[in-house]
């Protein structure tokens, strides 16, 4: 490994939360996000605080069951290894949509931009999202364009939402994991993050290591294809792996048991961990899901994942299990436990 570290403007992984203004922490999606939502958005917004909250909702309209996601994208670079802003953007809404079981169909899709940013940018970023799409299967449908005085904003932002159908007898969700449920896996941990963070802090690695941002619409349907009864999936983007098992496991009121010799962790991914001190598991995902499934289908959808590109390198990471309700835990290769928690603010700002 080689290549200087800047640490001019870096921001702590682990800002106050007792705090008067916004900071990093609050788009993190970890606990200050949680905070930020559970106290004020939601009490701003009165009878949305009573819904169940999630990257996307179900909602009948007409006898069809519809999805509903959206979401805001400020990446630094827009450009990195294996993807740009565009193609994330519109990958990221497509799977939070697949991960309530949704077949997606329509985007919309708004860009901010900043007074001054070249029109190349612009185009590579709008070509990549209009790519992006294609390869999805949805179309892109409406959108918004506004610019900010130069100095206001940081390039482009983009902002998606997207709407898709949920057949019949689908029913996903964090409240339905169950003791005994198998945790899977599609593939290898944190290279989105490690992938963003290479560039933006000049690393380099012995093996190169490529964003994972990927639609992840066909992967589902080969998973729901087998006719098991899955029970949650939830891609881990903001707070990574940590993050979606901690928000899982308090939903359902269920703990988790990992075994961290099973963990895909990539050589890139492992380096730049052990160098800045972050653990692999709050690093950022664009490409991946977890999926809770009882433990008698575990094998068949485990060989449907593998059978589907995205999801060659799926593995089994865990259980979950009655006791430490809550909570998440991950058994060592030294045969020791040490607790996951969910991350509180921002490793890695300006992520997705």
């Amino acid at each position: 490994m080689s290549g200087g570290l800047d640490f001019e403007g870096w921001t702590c992984p682990v800002p106050l939360r007792d705090t008067p203004t916004v900071v990093m922490g609050h788009g993190g999606g970890g606990a200050m996000s949680g905070e930020l939502v559970e106290h004020l958005f939601l009490p701003a917004h009165g009878t949305a605080g009573n819904t169940v909250l999630g990257d996307s909702a179900v909602v009948d309209v007409g006898g069809a069951r519809i999805a509903f996601s959206t979401d805001a994208y400020v990446v630094k670079p827009m450009v990195f290894p294996g993807g740009c802003l565009g193609d994330l953007a519109v990958n990221g809404t497509v799977n939070d949509l697949a991960m309530a079981g949704a077949t997606p169909l329509y985007l919309s899709i708004a860009y901010i931009l900043q007074e001054g940013t070249p029109l190349t940018e612009v185009r590579r970023i709008a070509a990549a999202a209009g790519a992006a799409a294609r390869a999805a299967g949805v179309r892109l449908i409406t959108g918004d364009t506004k610019v900010v005085d130069n100095g206001s904003g940081d390039g482009v932002f983009v902002t998606t939402s997207g709407v898709g159908l949920v057949a019949a007898g689908v029913e996903i969700g964090p409240h339905r994991a169950t003791p005994g449920d198998a945790v899977l896996i599609s593939g290898d941990l944190g290279v989105h993050g490690v992938a963003v963070l290479s560039v933006r802090a000049g690393l380099e690695f012995d093996t190169a290591v490529s964003s994972d941002t990927a639609p992840l619409n066909g992967l589902v349907a080969a998973v729901l294809a087998t006719g098991a009864d899955v029970h949650v999936l939830r891609d881990p983007t903001r707070g990574g792996v940590a993050a979606s098992l901690n928000e899982i496991a308090r939903t359902a009121g269920v703990g988790v048991s990992l075994e961290e010799r099973r963990l895909p962790v990539p050589g890139g991914v492992a380096d730049a961990c052990s160098l800045l001190g972050l653990d692999p598991l709050e690093v950022a995902n664009e490409g991946k899901l977890l999926a809770f499934v009882p433990r008698d289908d575990a094998d068949r959808v485990l060989a449907a994942m593998r059978g589907h590109p995205l999801g060659a390198g799926a593995r089994r990471i865990g259980v979950c299990v009655p006791e430490h309700p809550g909570m998440v835990v991950a058994r060592t290769a030294l045969g020791g436990t040490r607790v996951v928690n969910m991350p509180i603010g921002e490793q890695l700002p300006r992520i997705c």
